[in-house]
């Protein structure tokens, strides 16, 4: 299998194109505290979360997404967590 080049990667169309919408995701992700080396020409990975202090059978989840984002980072990606609604309640 061919090793991925950064401009095959999708979200090399949300950072590195040069353009208007390239240049707002550029700017609010330096606007975040990271650094062009930490997001530039890496994956996103999305994490998906269902945390809730609410939901007592999630609360771990909260632990387990910052170990996952510890280990996208350690394999070259730009781990990115959003949020879920649990249909438990």
């Amino acid at each position: 299998m061919k090793k991925k080049t950064p401009a095959d990667l999708r979200s090399y169309r949300w950072y590195g194109v040069q353009d208007l919408r390239s240049f707002g995701h550029r700017s609010r992700t330096l606007q975040m505290g990271l650094n062009y080396e930490e997001f530039m020409g890496r994956p996103v990975i999305a994490i998906v979360n269902t945390w809730s202090e609410l939901q007592p059978c999630h609360r771990h989840f909260r632990d387990r997404a910052e170990a996952v984002k510890r280990g996208v980072w350690q394999m070259g990606g730009y781990p990115v967590e959003m949020p879920a609604q649990s249909l438990e309640l």
